[in-house]
């Protein structure tokens, strides 16, 4: 039995080396290749600064989008019984299940020149703006608060919550003095991944944005037009900044599954 443990840790450490170590190590070293100068120069670059303002803006709009979208749909489905609950729940799961590039094609096909509904809404462009590379991101990323929340709600129960009711609490009152913190840390690790995939999307805001340099495009999409015009060492800078995001993510989750374990432990008789 201990040989096989070794036996699999070793085999999982060496595939996570190859398959994540080895890649991360390549980007920190073609990113300084040229020096410190050439990495700076390459993020101070205007498309890039542009490129990072985008990518921030639009992760600040999706995200708080899929917050309210998100506790709104795990709080009906956790807790009532109604007519199409269960096509609620298909609808929520369905873009892990489309391809964005599909999804991107979607919004132009509704908002393009020639779409259903047209290229301006009140008067803003969609395609090729900031209002639809917000839409695509909203998209791919709206199932991971709630698909967090929604097991952890129905676990949970709403014994807490029909107390409340019954000694005179408003909804309001309800969700804020009982529901929130029962959920917080599930909430708080829905939008941590949430951000990351917002910041990160590549298929479907490649399809909707036009590509357009110093104005609509998000970094990733910058990584690839410097790739693509064989800027390899400035493109590279610019994906250690993704990879710099990618760290943070990954802190504020081990931060959040942290202090989850101890409230838990914390409360255990």
């Amino acid at each position: 039995m201990r040989a096989a443990r070794h036996a699999l840790i070793a085999t999982a450490i060496l595939f996570l080396g190859l398959v994540v170590g080895l890649p991360v190590v390549v980007i920190l070293h073609q990113a300084f290749s040229k020096g410190w100068s050439a990495f700076a120069a390459a993020i101070h670059e205007p498309a890039a600064r542009h490129a990072i303002r985008l990518t921030l803006t639009v992760a600040a709009i999706a995200v708080p989008l899929n917050l309210v979208f998100g506790v709104a749909a795990s709080w009906a489905i956790a807790r009532f019984r109604f007519p199409g609950r269960a096509a609620l729940l298909t609808l929520i799961d369905l873009p892990f299940a489309v391809s964005p590039v599909i999804a991107g094609m979607v919004f132009v096909l509704l908002f393009g020149r020639q779409g259903v509904v047209g290229p301006t809404v009140f008067g803003e462009q969609i395609i090729f703006a900031l209002p639809g590379i917000v839409l695509a991101t909203v998209f791919v990323t709206f199932p991971f608060v709630a698909r967090e929340l929604i097991p952890l709600m129905e676990a949970q129960g709403a014994d807490e919550e029909e107390a409340a009711v019954v000694l005179g609490a408003s909804g309001w009152q309800v969700f804020f003095w009982v529901t929130l913190p029962k959920i917080k840390w599930g909430l708080l690790y829905g939008v941590i991944l949430c951000n990351a995939r917002a910041m990160g999307e590549f298929g479907a805001v490649s399809v909707v944005s036009g590509h357009i340099r110093g104005r609509t495009n998000t970094l990733p999409l910058h990584v690839e037009i410097l790739y693509n015009e064989y800027s390899y060492q400035a493109a590279f800078a610019v994906a250690s900044l993704l990879l710099l995001l990618a760290f943070f993510t990954l802190a504020g989750k081990h931060l959040v599954e942290w202090r989850a374990r101890r409230a838990e432990e914390t409360f255990i008789p």
